[in-house]
């Protein structure tokens, strides 16, 4: 039934975790002013005629320990994502990595496998190897043109889907990995999809589909922007090895979630679709602050924003 579907998904790991983020939006919301909109993929940093984008990530650390050449790739490849996601393009990257030298060369041939299929180079940061514990954290820098910003839904836009569906499930994370194997210049011919939206004005709103998965992703985006929306799961595309549950809470290699106004919704599928990637209608946003998941025969009120934030970050 989709009432318990609902009620899992609501206490589940990749939800729960995005909640963390309001121990920084209430720290920063007191007292704290900076003319930067704080809950984007990046900060993005007006500079001359565009922006300058910085963000940050850090590995979970049960991947850094169990798997770390893939939790070295990832913590570049989510990072080059973000800076995507919001239209821009990479420029740099630099690392923070506390280990014990048991993990070490992985991590770093992991970070140098991905730094090399972005070409994104690894130009600087900080080296501990007499650490308790492994750790990794990257920062990146990037610049953009025009922004797709987690501030710009609006009532009436439909909601997209992008997915590479060329990649495999990972054995023990909810990770799907469409990355490590596939050839790097389609890696970034793919990714240059979003900054050509971006910069032809064909999508202002979206986020890239991170760890919370679709679901926490799209709660975020509607958070930012004010709004609520209806989210068909019947309509989602889901890999066939995949159960939904699951895949609505997964990190995709490649997966953004587009709000786009319905005049564009053609041109920008097919811009995916001319590329092999999955693209496809799932919602659309409403003015009302609650998400509401459908099927077939269901209907439910997933999340109420105007009594439940999730990060907390919201307009200014």
């Amino acid at each position: 039934m989709l009432s318990s579907l609902a009620a899992r998904l609501n206490q589940s790991l990749s939800i729960l975790q995005k909640q963390d983020i309001q121990t920084a939006s209430q720290a920063l919301n007191i007292g704290y002013r900076t003319q930067i909109l704080l809950g984007d993929d990046c900060a993005a940093i007006l500079d001359g005629d565009g922006y300058l984008l910085l963000a940050a990530e850090g590995m979970l650390p049960l991947l850094v320990d169990t798997d770390p050449w893939f939790a070295g790739w990832s913590a570049i490849m989510v990072n080059v994502s973000d800076i995507y996601a919001m239209g821009g393009n990479p420029i740099a990257v630099v690392d923070t990595l506390w280990s014990d030298r048991l993990n070490n060369d992985a991590l770093w041939a992991g970070m140098k496998a991905a730094s090399e299929a972005y070409n994104v180079p690894i130009v600087g940061g900080h080296t501990n190897c007499h650490s308790p514990y492994n750790a990794l954290s990257v920062a990146i820098l990037g610049r953009a043109k025009q922004l797709i910003s987690s501030f710009k839904a609006q009532q009436g836009d439909l909601l997209l889907v992008a997915v590479d569906f060329q990649g495999t499930s990972h054995p023990q994370h909810n990770f799907w990995n469409a990355a490590t194997t596939a050839n790097p210049v389609q890696l970034r011919q793919n990714l240059a999809l979003l900054p050509h939206l971006a910069e032809t004005g064909l999508c202002d709103a979206g986020k890239d589909i991170s760890m919370g998965g679709i679901i926490g992703t799209l709660l975020m985006l509607l958070e930012t922007s004010n709004c609520g929306a209806v989210l068909n799961l019947d309509a989602i595309p889901c890999p066939q090895e995949l159960p939904l549950e699951r895949w609505l809470l997964s990190f995709p290699s490649y997966g953004f979630l587009l709000s786009i106004r319905p005049d564009n919704v053609a041109a920008v599928k097919s811009c995916f679709h001319n590329q092999n990637l999955i693209c496809e209608v799932v919602g659309e946003v409403q003015q009302d602050q609650k998400l509401v998941l459908t099927s077939t025969t269901e209907s439910v009120v997933f999340w109420d924003l105007s009594n439940q934030p999730l990060t907390g970050f919201s307009p200014p």
